[in-house]
């Protein structure tokens, strides 16, 4: 929507544009507006009346009353209910037999009153933090381990090949592998 200063200078330019000789139709082209807007702007200039969209300003008819809005922030922060959230209070209230508000009348009263952040019983959540990052800039600085199973032809029976990394070069620094029965001994691949 355009404010009442913003135009009067459009009004202005086209006035501006009709006088140096271009037709009413093209100059309201030329900047996008409809010509029939136009004429309703100077309509309403004309008759004195500035704006004639209607201002909503209305409150619902439904609106809690200050003491209903008292009673819903009493009932959650009762000891009973204190520790619950609205979707479990509404619920429990009525099992009680007792209807106050709406599960979002709830909702809207306690963020309104700034008590939504954490109503369980549980602690509330820490928070997390990324963790440090590692950097290599040469060789020998930084090393990344794993260990996995390697598959044998005899079935159930595996190695297990431990891998040392290098995070700068990449390639595995050392490998070792070892048999399951360790009868024969861990088996050496040594650097590559």
């Amino acid at each position: 929507m355009t404010a009442l200063p913003q135009r009067d200078q459009v009004m202005a330019l086209v006035a501006e544009a009709v006088g140096a000789g271009a037709s009413q139709w093209r100059a309201c082209e030329v900047i996008a507006l409809s010509e029939r807007t136009l004429q309703r702007w100077q309509n309403d200039k004309a008759e004195g009346a500035c704006d004639r969209r209607p201002a909503r300003v209305q409150s619902p008819k439904n609106r809690l009353s200050e003491l209903e809005r008292q009673r819903v922030l009493e009932i959650a922060n009762s000891p009973e209910f204190g520790h619950l959230p609205p979707s479990q209070i509404v619920p429990r209230l009525v099992d009680q037999g007792e209807y106050v508000a709406s599960e979002s009348t709830f909702y809207r009263v306690l963020k309104a009153e700034n008590q939504l952040k954490h109503r369980g019983a549980e602690k509330p959540a820490k928070p997390r933090h990324k963790p440090r990052a590692l950097a290599a800039t040469a060789p020998g600085q930084l090393f990344s381990w794993d260990i996995t199973y390697l598959p044998t032809p005899v079935m159930g029976i595996y190695f297990y090949l431990y891998l040392f990394m290098d995070i700068y070069s990449r390639p595995g620094s050392h490998r070792r592998m070892v048999s399951p029965s360790q009868e024969t001994g861990p088996c050496e691949l040594g650097h590559l």
